[in-house]
């Protein structure tokens, strides 16, 4: 039979086995009529179109066809794709060891990685990278995924680095051996007030249970040796979409008292999975506070529901997400992969966290925050329609929560629109405001911290130049992007975009916990958060 026809059986039957071995389901039958006509489909079109076509692409369209007629999270993904998706999620990948930022075609350096290759051979902030293996990379419109590809490679290889330095005339080389680097998920941990910590989980990945537990114990030593243990933990999940569930139920156990239900799968064809804290959690008495918004997903709307509806703590902030389908991923042998929903999640309570759609509209799916924002729930509480019918109790206290769609927060805190204007939006969609600011940075970092000891004097005494704002709004001229009509409103933005300045300053000059500091003082959703708290 055609090549088409082998391989979409043989897909099938692989999906078919993976039901079998993991969900211990009866195997459906599959179709050979189904399977015939879509055969006949591509061995037609292979040998009669006018135009030759690709074989394999045929093969994915259909694949792609198939997937779109679903719900919103059942995907297709090549195995280049499926390599760069997983990366974020597994802990580590193999290259040189540097957080960087792409200025004007140029790679800059803001921080290398601790104890990492590039830190070894004595890479620094600061630098920009000009050449990897004799060949030139700045200044030549050269794409960032093409500059990674060459600074990547196998643990032990090596790569040659052109470095341009500020201060050094000639272009300084470094031979760098390629490692393992670590990915962390938890972005900053800090002691925001006495007795209260704070961390922030970007997303759930491989190491994410592990990094939450380092966090809180470095929070507890550090309120130990400053006279004020804590006793409170802010876990700010704002932005996050999500990522492992094992994760999210590890971070949960560490909170969550023994054998508590955390979240639990069902599908048509899969049968009830619960999954419940166990071990010794570290944070098991202390009071917790969740910051979520619009942004918040997956295995952050896990975390979020289970602290809720077990009455372990409160949740701050906005309306999540909403996106609560379980995808089983299904290896395809071409390296490609397909994400298949095959379950819903359901919180402790049995609130879905799913939001409706419609299957096939894609679009309309992808609209959803915008047409929420349109509709004033970002910024109105009253805006927000709760459906009587879908009203659950939490498990403890028998508070009345709701179901459909997403995890609404036990306190509502709007989004505030006078601390980013348009303007001051507009500025940072168009890169303006990083890039300006990353080039002051690298020609004066050295200054700066010869000038600020510390974050902490940084943080009480640091203002951005008036040439630093001057600059990006000229710059935002060149682009196209309308001042405000008003001194007023011109001032509102200029406020906003200083505090915007002066944390990316602090995160290149230190790292993303003292960028937090500096946001998170000015941040409505913490300060709820601390209110609470008090």
């Amino acid at each position: 039979m055609n090549s088409i026809y082998n391989k979409v059986i043989g897909t099938v039957l692989f999906c078919l086995m993976i039901s079998t071995n993991v969900f211990a389901q009866k195997p459906s039958v599959v179709s050979g009529e189904a399977m015939r006509k879509l055969a006949i489909a591509e061995m037609a079109t292979k040998s009669l179109y006018v135009d030759s076509v690709d074989e394999n692409k045929l093969v994915e369209d259909a694949i792609r066809g198939m997937l779109e007629k679903l719900d919103p999270h059942s995907t297709y993904a090549t195995a280049k794709e499926v390599k760069a998706m997983n990366e974020p999620l597994q802990g580590n990948f193999e290259g040189v060891g540097v957080q960087y930022n792409l200025l004007e075609d140029t790679m800059i350096v803001i921080q290398t990685i601790a104890d990492g290759p590039s830190e070894r051979v004595g890479i620094l902030a600061g630098d920009r990278f000009v050449s990897v293996n004799d060949t030139t990379i700045a200044g030549v419109n050269m794409s960032k995924n093409e500059i990674m590809r060459r600074l990547r490679g196998p643990k032990g290889t090596k790569v040659k680095i052109g470095v341009k330095r500020q201060g050094i005339e000639d272009i300084v080389y470094f031979t760098v051996t390629r490692d393992k680097i670590p990915v962390n998920t938890v972005d900053a941990s800090y002691m925001i007030r006495p007795g209260i910590g704070y961390i922030r989980i970007g997303s759930f990945g491989a190491t994410t249970h592990k990094e939450f537990v380092d966090g809180v114990k470095k929070l507890q030593a550090e309120g130990i040796a400053k006279g004020a243990p804590m006793q409170d933990l802010i876990i700010d999940l704002q932005e996050n979409g999500g990522g492992y569930l094992q994760a999210a139920a590890g971070v949960l156990s560490e909170m969550l008292e023994d054998d508590a239900l955390m979240v639990y799968t069902e599908g048509r064809s899969v049968r009830r999975q619960e999954y419940r804290a166990g071990g010794d959690g570290i944070f098991r008495k202390g009071r917790v506070v969740v910051l979520v918004n619009e942004y918040s997903a997956s295995a952050a709307e896990i975390v979020s529901g289970a602290i809720q509806d077990q009455d372990r703590g409160l949740i701050v902030g906005r309306r999540t997400f909403g996106k609560g389908l379980v995808q089983r991923p299904i290896d395809l042998p071409d390296g490609s992969m397909i994400r298949l929903t095959v379950a819903h999640y359901f919180t402790p309570s049995g609130r879905c966290i799913q939001k409706p759609y419609e299957k096939g509209k894609l679009k309309d799916y992808a609209m959803d925050i915008e047409n929420r924002y349109k509709h004033g729930e970002f910024t109105n509480l009253d805006s927000i329609h709760l459906d009587d019918s879908l009203k659950y109790q939490t498990l403890k206290k028998h508070r009345t929560v709701y179901g459909g769609g997403g995890i609404m927060p036990d306190i509502f805190v709007p989004l505030d629109t006078t601390k980013f204007t348009k303007y001051h939006r507009e500025l940072s969609a168009k890169g303006i405001i990083i890039n300006v600011n990353l080039k002051y940075a690298a020609n004066n970092r050295k200054a700066l911290l010869k000038k600020y000891k510390s974050f902490e004097d940084f943080e009480q005494n640091y203002e951005a130049p008036q040439a630093l704002i001057d600059e990006i709004y000229a710059e935002g001229d060149k682009q196209k992007v309308k001042r405000p009509d008003t001194p007023a409103e011109l001032q509102l933005a200029t406020d906003g975009v200083r505090r915007t300045l002066k944390a990316l300053m602090a995160r290149d000059l230190w790292t993303m916990t003292e960028y937090f500091r500096i946001v998170n003082a000015h941040s409505e959703t913490v300060n709820c958060a601390l209110e609470q708290l008090k």
